[in-house]
């Protein structure tokens, strides 16, 4: 792609693309393309100027490079654009204002009074309907104030203010839906940035490839902790799947040959093999877009409590209507507080205040599911962390492979990466990435592989038993042996490393040790959680007593656990909830899901284990802890922005009602005021709880 610089700054560049006629897919796939490239942190694409600004964050010549390599009307890359276009909707609801507005416009200049009210008596029939159906279900809810004030206006032939009052309540209700489709559209956009690879069998072995490059019939093999990707049809092996996000079933569901299994599910137990119905990411937008619409559904209690209160404020703005009209026997006045209702900037801000908080979430790779475990970060006093991949680093290094038994290196190796590629952890990955650094190929060697939560990984290779895990479940479990001539290079494997062990036919056949280093940020992460509100922070983990007490000394953590099981984590989460505390647990394996499930709050790495995702309320990327405090900042600014558009809402409406009572105000005023009072706060809802620069120099720092 050919492009001319416009102006750059420290990690920014804004560029022109030349000689391309910009169309909105086009401007979609391009920014699709640059959000997914590892060297651009954000990209935004503006299709009427032709114009690009690119956030990165790694050097210039990277970013450079992303934009002149990119070609444009690459059938590959049309995967990556979701279903739905956001300057779709943008150019749609922009020419229904226009209409509205011309029209408005027109009429008044150029029809006849007699026809123009002709006009605003066919076009308020649809508003009386809906007061009317109101009243029939024994409800009064702002669509009957709004009934009473149209029908009042024509009634007493001022059709004026009729016109005024249904021109207002079109723009007011155009911006309300096109506000929520576009924060729903940037939402679930920013939720599908994310490609997942899974496991394709052909020609007799698997193959990991990118789930965008997945077609109808191909076969995916899925294994215990992994999500299903696409929906499918089992046609090998048998598994326990959690549907819970799908169907709300609380139990596992057996699956055998012939079943149909669903997208977003997860295998808990076994695995399976199974064909694809639709290409990679069909309908992936789609399914995430439900999801948002269902987490909607989890409310926080303040939204709850804002909805309630718009329902019940509808009966006093009536009857504020009534005194005013006894009182005074003037009708206007009665008019202009019809005119004024709390419902609408009530039931429009507070839903738009936390989808722009989960988006604003989303841009700084964190996946919320729901306002109401936003309430409860933003109440959160004690944070429960997994030791490894979260405060230690999530990309640990093997530094030396130990053999025994005769084995070489290169074999211990080979084996241990064949085993561990099929169940992504911080550990396993390190193996996986070491083994591909040698050059060194593991090609499926083996049967059915079991994973052991919390212990390790058993298969069978030629006829042998092959198990590869910690201490306790290759020595005590296994009860696997060490080759006596080899005792004393065993006992003097260094003890600062963190060790996995390779056992083949019960005897010990190799030792991984692996660096897991702390994370340079954590003790700072967790001094700024506690200034955020959190007083108790506390490490589990299954490591021994003296790793876990060194690396609780580093990171300053109020409590440390160390040869913890996984209901042990649940347990302490349980205790916690019970003594009153809010309690958000973090975590990346499968070992982690009790506690994820337990907690008021659960966070899940987006590297880890499919079905603590899945179980999880939260998903980080994790490059970085920084995301925590990014995350519990907006949680708490969002509890404070909806608490001001509470006290704004109540007190502007409020006086608006006043004022009409009084005359000062004229029921077309009030009407006005009303409707853009809603408008602004509605737009002051969909802005940033962190303004944007601060946002971008955290993602900066964190790269």
């Amino acid at each position: 792609m050919k492009c001319t610089i416009l102006h750059e700054s420290r990690g920014r560049l804004r560029v022109h693309v030349c000689n391309v006629r910009m169309t909105l897919h086009r401007a979609d796939v391009l920014e699709a393309y640059l959000n997914h490239h590892d060297a651009v942190s954000k990209a935004k694409v503006y299709e009427r100027t032709g114009d690009v600004v690119v956030y990165y964050t790694g050097t210039r010549r990277d970013a450079v490079a992303a934009l002149s390599t990119y070609r444009f009307d690459d059938p590959e890359l049309d995967a990556l654009v979701t279903s739905a276009d956001s300057r779709r909707i943008n150019q749609e609801y922009q020419e229904k204002m226009y209409n509205l507005l011309a029209g408005r416009v027109l009429r008044q200049l150029f029809l006849p009074a007699p026809l123009n009210a002709a006009y605003t008596v066919f076009r308020s029939i649809e508003f009386l309907w809906k007061g009317v159906c109101c009243l029939w279900r024994r409800k009064l809810e702002v669509e009957v104030l709004d009934a009473l004030s149209i029908g009042v206006s024509i009634l007493r032939g001022d059709f004026s203010t009729a016109g005024s009052v249904m021109f207002l309540l079109n723009v007011g209700s155009l911006l309300e839906e096109w506000t929520r489709k576009k924060s729903l559209d940037d939402l679930a956009r920013s939720m599908a940035l994310n490609v997942d690879k899974v496991w394709v069998r052909a020609q007799g072995s698997e193959v990991l490839m990118p789930l965008t490059k997945v077609h109808p019939g191909d076969e995916i093999v899925v294994r215990s902790g992994n999500m299903i990707p696409l929906d499918g049809t089992v046609i090998e092996g048998e598994a326990m799947v959690n549907q819970a996000a799908l169907t709300g079933e609380s139990m596992p569901v057996r699956k055998t040959i012939g079943a149909t299994v669903y997208a977003g599910t997860v295998v808990e137990e076994g695995e399976c093999v199974l064909t694809t119905r639709a290409e990679g990411g069909a309908n992936r937008y789609d399914k995430i877009v439900a999801m948002i619409e269902e987490s909607e559904k989890l409310k926080s209690s303040t939204e709850n409590r804002a909805l309630v209160l718009a329902d019940r404020l509808v009966p006093w703005c009536l009857g504020a209507t009534i005194v005013t009209y006894a009182l005074t026997r003037n009708a206007t006045r009665a008019i202009s507080c019809l005119m004024v209702d709390f419902s609408c900037a009530l039931k429009l801000s507070m839903p738009l205040a936390v989808l722009s908080a989960m988006r604003e979430c989303g841009a700084s790779h964190i996946t919320v599911k729901g306002g109401k475990y936003l309430e409860s970060l933003s109440k959160a006093d004690t944070i429960v962390f997994d030791k490894t991949g979260t405060l230690t680093r999530a990309t640990p290094k093997v530094v030396k492979v130990v053999p025994f038994s005769g084995c070489s290196e290169s074999e211990v190796l080979q084996l241990a990466a064949c085993l561990e590629e099929h169940f992504p952890h911080s550990m396993a990955n390190a193996v996986v990435r070491e083994a591909k650094e040698r050059g060194i190929s593991h090609q499926e060697m083996h049967s059915e592989v079991e994973y052991i939560v919390a212990h390790g990984i058993a298969s069978r290779v030629s006829g042998e038993r092959v198990v590869i895990g910690s201490h306790h479940f290759v020595f005590e479990d296994e009860h696997c042996t060490i080759p006596e001539d080899e005792r004393e290079k065993f006992d003097n494997l260094e003890p600062e490393y963190s060790h996995l062990y390779l056992a083949a036919s019960g005897h010990l056949a190799g030792v991984i040790c692996i660096a897991d280093p702390l994370r340079p940020e954590a003790s700072r992460v967790l001094r700024a959680l506690r200034g955020l509100g959190i007083t108790n922070t506390v490490m589990m983990t299954g490591d021994s007593e003296r790793t876990a007490a060194a690396i609780a000394r580093q990171v300053g953590v109020d409590q440390f656990f160390a040869e913890v099981l996984p209901e042990d984590k649940a347990a302490f989460v349980q205790k916690a909830k019970s003594e009153g505390h809010t309690v958000v647990m973090i975590g990346d394996g499968i070992n982690d899901s009790p506690a994820l499930s337990a907690a008021d709050v659960g966070i899940a790495i987006n590297s880890g284990a499919a079905i603590a995702r899945e179980i999880a309320d939260v998903t980080i990327k994790a490059d970085s802890l920084e995301e925590l405090v990014i995350l519990k900042t907006i949680a708490n600014s969002l509890q404070r922005r909806v608490s001001a558009n509470y006290r704004f809402v109540l007190t502007f409406n409020s006086a608006l009602i006043a004022l009409g009572a009084m005359g000062i105000l004229q029921p077309a005023s009030s009407a006005m005021l009303h409707n853009l009072s809603t408008i602004g706060i509605s737009l002051k809802s969909m802005t940033n709880l962190i303004p944007e620069e601060k946002a971008q120099k955290a993602l900066a720092e964190k790269n």
